[in-house]
């Protein structure tokens, strides 16, 4: 009886690391909103880190997270880095992109609690008094995060966290 536990075991191990290859080798996270404000008074909230405490999810996982700006003060070459607890985790963002009222590019490079390395993308579409701002993460999945993707769907975890960003977003903008 143990031998023939053991052995399903074993199948159950080896199939589920298996389901894992064959997952994707990148992913892509995305989330949009409207947004009744002119594009220039969005992106000049996304464009400077120093502004992200107004409406960025991530800042509120840890009212005690050391924060660092350096570089420039908004656009190109302006950098943040975050040091919190182990729902903030540590890392560093950089704006390697940023082309006035319509796009942003932001390297990621998360230290903790899992390393990773991914770009971040926001755009602004303007329609009349309305904007639509899509957010957007994508970058490799290497095998441990398909394993892990197995389990856990990425795209809701942090798609809700787009979504609070986005309304928030919405909220300061609209004001």
């Amino acid at each position: 009886m143990f031998k023939t536990i053991a052995i399903l075991v074993v199948i159950a191990i080896v199939a589920v690391l298996a389901v894992a290859a064959t997952r994707p080798d990148a992913f892509r996270v995305e989330r949009s909103i409207t947004i009744k404000a002119p594009p220039e008074r969005i992106f000049a909230r996304i464009d400077d880190f120093h502004q992200w405490a107004s409406w960025s999810p991530y800042e509120k996982m840890d009212p005690a997270m050391r924060r660092s700006f350096s570089g420039s003060t908004s656009g190109n070459g302006a950098t943040y880095a975050w040091d919190g607890n182990s729902k903030a985790g540590a890392g560093r963002m950089e704006i390697v992109q940023s082309s006035s009222p319509s796009k942003i590019v932001i390297k990621l490079d998360f230290t903790r609690p899992i390393e990773g390395h991914n770009l971040a993308e926001f755009t602004l579409q303007p329609q009349g008094e309305m904007t639509t701002v899509t957010w957007s993460m994508h970058g490799p999945s290497p095998y441990v995060a398909k394993l892990m993707g197995i389990f856990f769907n990425m795209d809701h975890m942090i798609g809700k966290d787009f979504e609070v960003g986005l309304a928030n977003l919405k909220a300061v903008s609209e004001k």
